[in-house]
C-alpha cells in the first residue's frame, strides 16, 4: 500500500512539472537576474560613471545615460562632476609675523574625462586628501610674502597670487578651480587697534593738510585780490594826464573867483596887479 502511494506521488510532481510552459521559465530566470543583477547602470546629470573590470579601473567613462553592464566582472562608480564648493578657515603668519585668520572659499570641479584618473589615484575622498591641504599650505605661503598691513591693502592681488598658484597645483591632480575669493580677515585684537590708531592718525593729518591748504588759497586770493587794486590805482595815475591837471587848476580858480567880492586889494610898488589866486578870501584887503 505505502509502495503505491510514493509511486502516485511522484506521478503527480511529474506531472505538475510537465505542465509548466517551457517560456515562462526563461522569463522567470531573466526577470530574477535583471531584478538582483542590474546589467544596466544610470549616470545622472554632472556624473560620469568609472568602469571596473574585477576592480581594475578601465580608460573608458561613461558620460551621462543609461549604459550596460556586465553582472559581476563590471562595475560602475559614480564621480561627481559638477561644481562644488570648498570653504576653509585657516591661520598664517605674515611677513612681518602677525597671525592672520582668514576664511576662504574655493569652487572647483573634477576635470570629467579624468575622473578615472582621480579615482584611481585619490578616491572619492579627495577633497579631505587634496582640495583641504592644498589651500592650506598656499595660503601660508602667500601670506609670508605681505606684511599684515598688505594683506589688507593689497587684497585683491593676494587673492589672484593664491588662486593662481591654487590652479597649479590642483591642475596636477586633475581638479579644475573655478574661483577662489577670501571671505574675511582677521588679526589679534592689539594689532586691529593699532591699525585703526593708523588710520585716525592718518585722516587728522589729511584734514590738516587740507585745513592748511585752504588758508594757502586763501591767502593766495587776497594777494591777488590786493596785486589787482594796486594795478588799478596805478593804471588811475598813469591815465590823470596834464590837461586834467590844468583842468583841475581851472576849476579851482573859478572857485575863487565865485568867492571874491569885487575889490582888489591894495598894492604898494610897481607891477601888476596880481589876481586872484587859490584860497582867494585870505590873499584880499578891502579898503
Amino acid at each position: 500500500m505505502e509502495s503505491n502511494d510514493v509511486d502516485r506521488a511522484k506521478e503527480s510532481v511529474q506531472e505538475a512539472v510537465r505542465k509548466i510552459p517551457t517560456n515562462g521559465l526563461i522569463i522567470g530566470i531573466i526577470l530574477i537576474t535583471l531584478l538582483f543583477l542590474k546589467p544596466w547602470v544610470q549616470v545622472g546629470p554632472g556624473e560620469r560613471g568609472v568602469v571596473m573590470n574585477f576592480g581594475a579601473v578601465q580608460e573608458k567613462v561613461l558620460d551621462e545615460g543609461l549604459h550596460l553592464r556586465i553582472p559581476i566582472m563590471q562595475k560602475v562608480v559614480l564621480m561627481d562632476v559638477k561644481v562644488q564648493k570648498a570653504e576653509t578657515d585657516t591661520v598664517a603668519a605674515s611677513k612681518d609675523l602677525q597671525d592672520v585668520t582668514s576664511t576662504l572659499v574655493l569652487n572647483y570641479h573634477i576635470i570629467p574625462d579624468k575622473s578615472n584618473i582621480v579615482y584611481q589615484s585619490i578616491g572619492i575622498f579627495y577633497k579631505e586628501r587634496i582640495i583641504d591641504p592644498a589651500i592650506l599650505e598656499v595660503v601660508k605661503a602667500v601670506s609670508a610674502k605681505y606684511t599684515a598691513e598688505e594683506l589688507i591693502t593689497k587684497r585683491p592681488a593676494v587673492s589672484e597670487e593664491m588662486k593662481a598658484t591654487l590652479t597649479e597645483r590642483l591642475l596636477e591632480y586633475n581638479i579644475t578651480v573655478d574661483a577662489f575669493s577670501i571671505a574675511a580677515f582677521s588679526f589679534s585684537k592689539i594689532f586691529t587697534e593699532a591699525i585703526e590708531s593708523k588710520q585716525t592718525a592718518e585722516q587728522l593729518a589729511l584734514k590738516a593738510q587740507r585745513d592748511l591748504e585752504r588758508v594757502k588759497i586763501e591767502a593766495q586770493q587776497k594777494i591777488a585780490a590786493a596785486k589787482a587794486e594796486a594795478e588799478s590805482l596805478r593804471l588811475q595815475r598813469t591815465n590823470i594826464s596834464r590837461d586834467l591837471i590844468e583842468l583841475r587848476k581851472v576849476e579851482a580858480n573859478l572857485k575863487a573867483i565865485e568867492k571874491w567880492n569885487g575889490i582888489l586889494p591894495d598894492v604898494t610898488g610897481a607891477g601888476a596887479i596880481p589876481f586872484i589866486g587859490v584860497g582867494g578870501d585870505s590873499n584880499i584887503k578891502q579898503k
